[in-house]
């Protein structure tokens, strides 16, 4: 029974976790019962505990780590300056003389803000605001609006800059810039098979003759003037300098990601001023919600470390580690299994808690397969993203819930995703089968930087 002591800390976290306890506290508060078990039983040495300290205090001066909060700071920037809503009016006029604008529209304006901030739930919510309603009222189908509004959303999750993408990758021990330039080709693939699905989608509806099943009959959008170059300027100007500013210089090498993530901070500021919606107490606001975020984060690191130091004084990974390496089966199936594992663990933890509690645990095993671990890294992200919209747990379902009129049913949100999902599980294949589309741009790039 003691020899599988570690392994009773997951159903236990699990349970204290769905009790609504913070999560942050459920870690080392169970890490320290288990403690005090496996030292009433002769198998955890107190000692060990004295890990804790420095591994706390090097999540604390961890540098990579500062660019979180950065992040959070910049995306609440744009939230709050309305650039996202005059750059989904822009962008819809711009495409208004097809059937489909304004879903276009939404994936379009979803995968520049996934670029500029990085922040899954404020930029679904963001969206929901701003083109649910819209959408509804111009005839489209409130499963389509919810679909791809959902699914756009959650793109600030596999497009850089990313705040998913940096902590992931300081859990696997990459460089942020590696893993930002790995995500590229991937998060391309996403926004255009959400793109090409919407266009087969009107295609084949209009040509059954079922446009109201689908796309909007009276759309307002085609009578609104089509907008001058300078508001498009304007409207597209602010995204694209903040991801080239953010972006590039971690690229090209000219700045660390927290270096990256401070010029885009100012960046963001100056963009969102002659706005005339950030004024101090905005700034102020921001601050305090940027300050939460980020003691949250940082709350939940220092728990993962009391977890991570008595899961392994109690032998939790050895006996992971022979287990699996015991097992006579190709490393494909393993690397299959983490995947569904992962995913089923999406539906009742956050990224941040799976990255801290279940990644330490598996990467000792994937090194140990010789699995590609950029590649892995990447896999894991889409797999979680995918997770986090699948009916019925899928978070960013319930993000959208939570803004949406009460005429939008949550079996409506169900069934628009669906597609969605579908797409998700294809381009996981796809990387799957070819590692080349997440890792060919990286190493191109060291290539040319040697």
């Amino acid at each position: 029974m003691t020899d599988y002591l570690a392994l009773l800390m997951f159903p236990c976290l699990l349970f204290f976790i769905l009790t609504g306890f913070p999560v942050a506290f459920v870690l080392a508060g169970v890490s320290l019962l288990f403690a005090f078990l496996g030292y009433e039983l002769d198998v955890f040495y107190v000692d060990d505990l004295g890990f804790i300290p420095s591994r706390v205090f090097g999540v604390m001066s961890n540098i990579t780590l500062m660019a979180v909060p950065l992040f959070v700071f910049m995306g609440l920037v744009l939230e709050r300056s309305g650039i996202a809503e005059k750059l989904l009016e822009t962008i819809s006029r711009l495409l208004s003389r097809q059937s489909n604008s304004l879903p276009i529209a939404v994936v379009i304006v979803g995968a520049i803000l996934a670029a500029s901030t990085g922040i899954v739930g404020a930029t679904v919510v963001t969206m929901g605001i701003l083109s649910l309603p819209v959408m509804l009222r111009q005839g489209y189908s409130r499963s389509l609006a919810a679909g791809c509004i959902v699914a756009s959303g959650t793109l600030g999750q596999i497009i850089p800059p990313s705040i998913v993408l940096v902590i992931l990758a300081d859990m696997m021990n990459l460089d942020v810039g590696d893993v930002f330039a790995a995500a590229i080709i991937p998060g391309l693939c996403l926004v255009g098979s959400y793109l090409l699905y919407l266009l087969i989608h009107d295609w084949w509806t209009s040509r059954l003759g079922r446009k109201k099943s689908g796309w909007g009959v009276e759309s307002t959008s085609s009578s609104q003037p089509m907008p001058t170059m300078l508001e498009v300027t304007r409207s597209l100007g602010a995204p694209i300098l903040l991801m080239s500013l953010v972006l590039g210089s971690i690229l090209s090498g000219l700045a660390s990601p927290t270096e990256a993530a401070a010029c885009g901070v100012a960046g963001a500021l100056l963009v969102s001023l002659p706005t005339g919606k950030i004024n101090w107490s905005e700034i102020l606001d921001i601050s305090l919600r940027t300050a939460r975020t980020s003691a949250m984060v940082f709350w939940l690191l220092i728990g993962a470390q009391f977890f991570g130091v008595v899961f392994r004084g109690l032998g939790g990974d050895i006996l992971i580690s022979d287990s699996i390496g015991g097992l006579e089966i190709a490393p494909s199936w393993i690397i299959l299994a983490t995947m569904f594992l992962l995913f089923l663990l999406g539906f009742f933890l956050d990224f941040l808690e799976i990255c801290f509690i279940v990644i330490p645990i598996i990467l000792p095993i994937m090194h140990h397969l010789e699995v590609d671990i950029l590649w892995l890294s990447i896999l894991i992200a889409i797999n979680l993203q995918t997770s986090f919209l699948t009916p019925p747990f899928g978070f960013a379902l319930f993000y959208l819930k939570g803004v949406a009129p009460p005429e939008l049913k949550t079996i409506d949100i169900y069934r628009g995703v669906l597609p969605f999902v579908i797409l998700q599980v294809g381009i996981l294949l796809l990387i799957g089968i070819w590692p080349e589309l997440a890792t060919w741009l990286p190493r191109l790039m060291f290539a040319s930087s040697e």
